[in-house]
């Protein structure tokens, strides 16, 4: 029997724009108001951050479990984006690619709405005509695009969008709104993008925990040795502060953060407890120095975790940057914030209205 799902396909024009916490925000929606759906990723990926550290796809793993879906309620994925696959395509093309097979792949999908994950942006996959373009004409699918609401380029990124999607384009939802930006957004940005012919499904607000960083990776990051708290580690990294300056602007600096991450020399003991006098989760010494006996004892009293790493501290700066937001969602503890906080703030009676589901047939179940 012919798959009747509506499938919608959540892309994206950049990495890390939030495609996993928008499908987690419209899963819990859809479960709650009683709509049978499956969940689906057709191409993973695996993302290298330049340290000889590859992250896997944990979303294969992590959505549905957090969703609770059945195994007939998911599907494996088609193909994993990696060196391997990409060399294999390239010396034995396969003209065909995989395009051609992910009509058939989903037939048997379940529910009234097949929620996929899609690539990182509009192109990747295209080596294997499984970008997002060319999955949303296979599966008859429609696409909504979360995008970071950072910049006013993100307009012209749709308007391409659109341009190349065409009537697939379902909509899209502005993340990770500031608090300045909201205004501008609510006033300006959703209602031009609407007469653009983009349906606004939902304005997300920033949530800095939500591109947070465990302690426990930046301990595999940075391969640090943890010289104290390690019943800790699961502390979360919301912002970094680097410190380099005399102990009294050290206190004002420091003071302005909030479950922060302080990276400062491993002999520079004023500043270590500095740091420790604030709203500080993790304490990054560099240069591989041992720090003074004091200030372990100090870290241990505030519990909070104390990491040694042998670059130096720009190098270490660097590299914590680069993971804020970019590390895959695998932290439950996110979870209930996006449900509380951000799934409601999606116009799911308008996304179903424009997917096609007859309303009355979905309410809640009694």
């Amino acid at each position: 029997m012919p798959n009747t799902a509506k499938h919608l396909i959540i892309g994206s024009t950049a990495p890390y724009s939030g495609k996993s916490t928008l499908a987690i925000a419209i899963g819990s929606q859809l479960q709650a108001m009683g709509v049978p759906m499956s969940w689906g990723k057709p191409l993973a990926s695996v993302d290298a951050f330049g340290y000889g550290l590859d992250v896997t796809d944990g979303d294969l793993t992590f959505v549905p479990t957090i969703l609770g879906l059945e195994a007939t309620q998911q599907s494996a994925n088609l193909l994993s984006l990696n060196r391997q696959s990409w060399m294999a395509q390239i010396q034995q093309p396969n003209t065909a690619g995989l395009g051609k097979t992910l009509d058939h792949y989903w037939r048997d999908v379940k529910g009234d709405i097949a929620l996929l994950e899609g690539p990182s942006n509009l192109d990747e996959g295209a080596l294997f005509n499984l970008s997002l373009p060319e999955m949303a004409i296979a599966l008859d699918a429609q696409v909504i695009l979360v995008m970071h609401s950072n910049t006013l380029g993100m307009i012209d990124q749709l308007v391409a969008a659109q341009k190349r999607l065409g009537s697939a384009l379902l909509g899209v939802v502005l993340n990770e709104v500031s608090e300045q930006d909201r205004e501008l957004t609510h006033a300006t940005i959703a209602p031009y993008l609407e007469q653009l012919g983009i349906p606004v499904l939902g304005v997300l607000p920033e949530l800095p925990f939500l591109q947070g960083i465990r302690v426990s990776e930046l301990v595999r990051y940075l391969d640090a040795e943890v010289l104290c708290g390690q019943d800790h580690l699961d502390l979360v990294v919301e912002s970094l502060k680097i410190g380099a300056m005399n102990v009294n602007s050290a206190l004002r600096f420091f003071g302005q953060g909030t479950h922060q991450a302080v990276v400062t020399g491993g002999d520079r003991r004023d500043l270590q407890i500095a740091a420790l006098e604030t709203s500080t989760h993790c304490l990054i010494l560099t240069g591989q120095i041992a720090p003074s006996k004091d200030v372990l004892a100090f870290a241990k009293e505030k519990e909070v975790p104390v990491l040694s790493v042998a670059t130096d501290t720009l190098s270490t700066v660097e590299r914590i940057d680069m993971l804020f937001g970019r590390l895959p969602l695998s932290n439950p503890d996110k979870v209930p914030l996006i449900k509380a906080h951000l799934a409601s703030q999606v116009d799911m009676k308008r996304l179903l209205t424009l997917i096609g589901l007859d309303l009355p047939a979905i309410a809640p179940h009694s």
